[in-house]
Parts: C-alpha cells; sequence; structure tokens
C-alpha cells in the first residue's frame, strides 16, 4: 500500500478498513517502509518496518499484547515505544505518529531513521 496525499506533515496511507481486525499491513510513506499495526484494543500504530535484528518485514510477523513480533527470529517490539521487548533484537526501531480521522489513517514520519 502506498501513501497518497499529504497535509501538515501528515501523509494518508490507509482507511480502517484496509488492516484487519488484529495485524499489520506495509506501507510505503516518503519512500520509506512503515508497518501500520491494530492492536487488539483497536489502537493503529505506525512503525518501521524492518526488524532491527534481521532486517526482514515486521508487517508479516504477528501482533500481540501491544507488540509486533518479527517472523524470522521472534524478536518482539513494543508497538508505542519501538523499544525491543524480546531477543535477540535489542536495538529499537522507529516510532511514527498516527491520526484517525473518521475511517482515514495518516502518519507523520518521525526524524529517527531505523
Amino acid at each position: 500500500m502506498s501513501a497518497a496525499a499529504q497535509r501538515d506533515g501528515l501523509v494518508r496511507v490507509c482507511t480502517l478498513d484496509d488492516l484487519p481486525e488484529v495485524g499489520a499491513v506495509l506501507a510505503v510513506v516518503d519512500g520509506r517502509r512503515i508497518a501500520i499495526a491494530r492492536d487488539s484494543a483497536g489502537d493503529v500504530h505506525a512503525i518501521d518496518d524492518t526488524c532491527s535484528h534481521a532486517n526482514v518485514s515486521l508487517s508479516e510477523g504477528e501482533v500481540e499484547d501491544g507488540t509486533i513480533e518479527c517472523w524470522l527470529h521472534g524478536s518482539a517490539f513494543d508497538l508505542t515505544t519501538g523499544q525491543p521487548t524480546s531477543l535477540p533484537a535489542t536495538t529499537p526501531i522507529a516510532v511514527h505518529t498516527v491520526q484517525i480521522e473518521g475511517d482515514v489513517v495518516y502518519v507523520a514520519l518521525s526524524d529517527d531513521a531505523s
């Protein structure tokens, strides 16, 4: 899924209907791969899509208990802080600002690079 219109630093990336009930999808925002994840509470998060341990897509992993788990080696990252919550990853990933208007999900990229 590629990002569309920009306004006030926010980029429209998808609608809530594009997201699984619990899980993640890949979006590309200004050339940057972002995982857009919805947790079991219904909260939507945006994080860099690349695992800091194994350089694979986090959007293909499982979302559970406020984390996203890398499918390759099981590293998990907190969706709110980007901090690793399980090994083998030890380096955090960037977290981006999410704003929802109606059913549209907007993301503002952080300055952190993964």
